[in-house]
């Protein structure tokens, strides 16, 4: 009787120590199958509006850019990235007479024009939420950093600007293969006009730039 019961003691344990471990496992799978990372490579075109303030009219140029993106995903409410972009950021400095009607355009610009090469470097940090369906993944996020304007070659009367910047978007993943697909997306950056010449006060108005993106991700 003791024998028996302590092989029916023994065949429970078992049964339950399997048990965990298949529910362990489970368990373990079901977290893998959410969380992914990925690094992606994005091209996209920089769309910026010319803003008017302190009697300075301020025109950038758009121009084509590169996004790095590094994204863990936990759960579809849960995800975070950090990305990196660059894109020529030329600008164009001129005076108003602030006392002509708002509604013309251009606002009563007159010479002479400063015109700065520069570079554009941003950095973010940013939440995103996903959900995927099938081969799809739909995505949306919203963040922040800094953006690092920067006059480019030898001009004189130049500086350079960083300013904060808040930035959200919203986009599709497509899985072409197990670990690669495809990134379409569109991000706005809204932030402080640069202030990159001498020659002019920048016109320290909030401007913003519409970023239409395309790109590739491998999924570690």
């Amino acid at each position: 009787m003791i024998r028996n019961s302590i092989l029916t003691s023994s065949f429970i344990l078992s049964i339950a120590a399997l048990g965990s471990a298949t529910s362990g496992a489970q368990v373990r799978e079901a977290v893998a199958a959410v969380t992914k990372t990925d690094v992606a490579v994005s091209l996209y075109g920089a769309f910026n509006g010319t803003t008017n303030g302190n009697g300075t009219t301020q025109s950038p140029s758009n121009a084509a850019g590169g996004l790095i993106e590094v994204r863990h995903i936990v759960n579809p409410i849960i995800g975070y990235e950090g990305t990196y972009s660059f894109n020529r950021a030329n600008q164009t400095y001129s005076s108003y007479n602030q006392a002509c009607p708002v509604d013309v355009t251009p606002p009563c610009a007159s010479s002479p024009v400063a015109a700065v090469s520069a570079d554009a470097h941003e950095v973010t940090g940013n939440w995103v939420a996903s959900v995927k369906f099938a081969n799809l993944r739909p995505f949306a996020l919203a963040g922040g950093g800094l953006l690092f304007n920067q006059s480019s070659g030898s001009q004189t009367n130049t500086t350079s600007s960083t300013k904060g910047v808040f930035d959200y978007g919203a986009g599709l993943d497509w899985r072409v293969l197990p670990h690669l697909g495809l990134r379409f997306q569109f991000r706005g950056n809204l932030y402080k006009a640069p202030d990159l010449t001498k020659l002019y006060t920048s016109t320290g108005a909030f401007t913003h730039t519409s970023e239409p993106m395309i790109g590739v991700y491998f999924r570690l």
